[in-house]
């Protein structure tokens, strides 16, 4: 685990506590009993609603009331993103526009102590870009991203090498994302997808992604990008059950604003935390729920997570 990841962790169970300490010869072992939720809350008109109190939440565990131990609403915890970035056929004519978007958008998201990645997906799974503060190399990979349509079904690997079958990897660039990058980080995490959300070649399924997502705590934002609308129940799925927002693109101007939406959340979020009533630690996926005493808010958040199995 990278040193910032470790700080970052040290930052959040100070600030939510609940830490137990068991060591065996030769290693050192953390156990964290609390359950970290991040909260976008928003009113009747979707506006951020800011200035909330822990009494303004309630938050139940598979229809249980849970006791809040710990909150916070400041919006300055560390930041690690993933930029994921669709660059098969169908995202020919938008392609350049996303490139554009996607570098300002982290121009005014990232802050210090933030880092961020960059990928790209078609008939393969390119890192572009490790997890670095860095924006100038950050906007060098976004625009090293480009469309790849395999010429007589020859496919050349990249550094992850997916199933090589051909098509749109979607599933498998999430998969590879939140677990082969995301899941030794700590603190908030997010996967920031642009794409139709048309997978035609992944070897792993949906469920596989969203299990994984789900299980390294990382919320998937989707920008919707297509002509015919995409795969919006894909896209709905995928977010929904991370605490992420899909948003459809049909226009430049609908990106920007669709970045700047996905800003103010990542920038105006509470922070609750909770230890569950149910203490079995039987690896059984748990369901959450944040409810809040003005029925006017909604709350957008994970909808649930695994407990440990030891």
């Amino acid at each position: 685990m990278r040193i910032r990841a470790i700080l970052c962790y040290l930052c959040i169970a100070t600030l939510a506590g609940g830490l137990a300490f068991a060591a065996t010869p030769g290693q050192i072992r953390v156990e964290v009993n609390l359950v970290n939720l991040f909260v976008t809350v928003r009113d009747k008109h979707k506006a951020i609603v800011t200035g909330l109190t822990k009494d303004d939440f309630q938050v139940y565990e598979d229809g249980q009331p849970q006791e809040i131990t710990n909150f916070s609403a400041e919006s300055d915890l560390p930041i690690t993103l993933g930029m994921l970035i669709d660059t098969s056929g169908s995202e020919y004519y938008m392609l350049s526009a996303e490139k554009d978007a996607a570098s300002r958008f982290l121009g005014r998201v990232l802050r210090k102590g933030d880092l961020a990645m960059v990928m790209s997906f078609d008939t393969d799974v390119d890192l572009l870009a490790d997890f670095t503060d860095d924006r100038g190399v950050l906007n060098r990979a976004i625009n090293r991203a480009q469309i790849n349509v395999p010429v007589g079904g020859i496919i050349v690997q990249g550094p992850l090498p997916t199933s090589g079958t051909g098509g749109t990897n979607f599933y498998d660039a999430v998969y590879l994302a939140a677990h082969d990058k995301l899941s030794d980080e700590a603190g908030r995490k997010a996967i920031i997808v642009l794409t139709d959300a048309e997978d035609t070649g992944s070897k792993l399924r949906l469920i596989d992604a969203v299990e994984t997502a789900q299980r390294t705590d990382t919320v998937v934002h989707i920008l919707l990008v297509a002509q015919d609308g995409g795969d919006q129940d894909v896209a709905h799925r995928l977010t929904d059950e991370t605490g992420g927002r899909m948003i459809i693109v049909r226009s430049e101007r609908n990106l920007e604003q669709a970045f700047d939406q996905i800003s103010e959340e990542l920038r105006n979020q509470y922070t609750i935390g909770y230890t569950p009533s149910n203490k079995k630690r039987d690896g059984s996926y748990r369901k959450i729920r944040v409810e809040l005493k003005n029925k006017e808010y909604s709350a957008l958040t994970r909808k649930g997570y695994y407990s440990p199995n030891n």
